[in-house]
């Protein structure tokens, strides 16, 4: 669950490249980094030696659905009517444990109950052996190939170790995702070596077959990351025309008043509860689809994982598991957008008319979107900075 700085589309860049070495002396050679960690020659070579490559690995690295799907359809094929009531039953049937989690650590329960459902199905792929698998072999893998995140990837291979040489589990015991991500609510080695913690009382920090674990675990995390209790991740809201889409960016904090000032509203003629709470506009597919005032609250939940797509997944089924509903204004579903190398010409043409100061690489992250903000500020367009085909040839006929 690491930070990628990318918009609800894609991950598109290679992640792999060539190794400069086998993976036989990677093995041999890392044995210096985990002992320099603190890993004991006698745990790293009881663990590492005859490892080989998870050939499944790759393929998994670059079909990542939160980077490869649209918003709309990552959030519509997992905060499902089928998943929504498993969770409200499987909330139930833990009501009292989510509920004393819950005022211990200040994190609202549904948020966690919709991270628990998103991430492993409410514990049901927990014994799936083609999703769930000996992470120091995945890591390993990771970090042998994976140059463009090799810090954080070799950083959670030690941490694996560790949980192994501290007695977690033995190294066929440790198991996740093909990441690395361990337990109910999937968090990764690091961050259990930081915020682990034993919720059931017996002694043992064990996420994987602990769900009071688990639950207490990324309760830890979520604080440790800025959650604000007694606060929501943010709410649904209506734009007047003529809006200044420009003052939606989420470098900086205002006041729900500001806007509420520039005529926003809530949807369904609701009222906002606290005009003093510091947000953000969020309008990810611009002036035509739905449109959020964010708390620092959905900024964690991004912290957990980075993608928009899966933080407003959590952050609606969280909604929906407390009986809410859908929301009100549908998504531009018609939109058609640029492939690879038309994103890579759209960050080309911002650089050359000095709005983009990032990377051509073709992720349309938030940097990419301000500078085409600013492009359709120019033209007198409304400056909602969604970039679809449309912008590939307005940019391209600028020239």
């Amino acid at each position: 669950m690491r930070l990628i700085a990318v918009f609800f589309l894609l991950w598109t860049t290679p992640a792999w490249a060539q190794p400069v070495e086998s993976f036989q002396s990677f093995i041999a050679n890392f044995r210096a980094s985990a002992l320099a960690a603190g890993i004991d020659g006698l745990t790293y070579d009881s663990v590492m030696a005859g490892l080989t490559p998870d050939p499944r690995v790759p393929n998994l690295v670059s079909a990542q659905p939160e980077f490869t799907t649209t918003m709309w359809d990552y959030i519509e094929g997992r905060v499902t009517g089928s998943r929504i009531e498993r969770g409200r039953a499987a909330i139930g049937r833990n009501s009292q444990l989510f509920a004393s989690v819950g005022q211990a650590y200040g994190v609202d329960p549904y948020i966690l109950g919709a991270i628990w459902g998103m991430e492993t199905d409410y514990g049901a792929v927990l014994d799936n052996p083609d999703l769930i698998r000996p992470i120091v072999r995945s890591l390993a893998t990771l970090v042998h190939q994976r140059r463009s995140r090799f810090v954080e990837d070799q950083a959670d291979l030690i941490a694996a170790l560790q949980l192994v040489q501290r007695g977690a589990a033995g190294p066929g015991e440790l198991v996740g995702s093909w990441a690395g991500a361990i337990g109910h609510l999937q968090v990764n080695p690091s961050n259990v070596v930081a915020h682990g913690a034993d919720g059931d009382g017996d002694g043992q920090v064990d996420l994987h077959r602990s769900l009071p674990d688990a639950l207490t675990t990324s309760a830890r995390f979520l604080r440790s990351l800025g959650y604000q209790p007694g606060v929501d991740w943010g709410m649904e809201v209506v734009v007047p025309d003529g809006f200044d889409y420009l003052l939606a960016t989420r470098t900086q904090m205002r006041p729900v008043s500001f806007f509420a000032e520039r005529g926003v509203t809530r949807v369904a003629a609701r009222r906002f509860a606290d005009l003093d709470l510091p947000v953000f506009l969020y309008v990810p597919a611009g002036k035509d689809g739905p449109k959020f005032l964010m708390t620092q609250n959905y900024l964690v939940l991004k912290g957990y994982n980075f993608s928009d797509s899966y933080a407003m997944s959590v952050a609606h089924m969280a909604d929906r598991l407390k009986g809410g509903g859908a929301f009100v204004d549908d998504w531009p579903r018609s939109t058609t957008f640029p492939n690879l190398s038309e994103r890579k010409a759209i960050q080309e043409n911002l650089l050359r008319l000095g709005l983009y100061q990032g990377a051509v690489d073709g992720r349309l992250g938030p940097i990419t979107q301000e500078a085409y903000a600013q492009f359709q500020a120019a033209r007198g367009e409304v400056a909602d900075g969604f970039i679809t085909r449309g912008a590939f040839e307005a940019l391209t006929s600028s020239r």
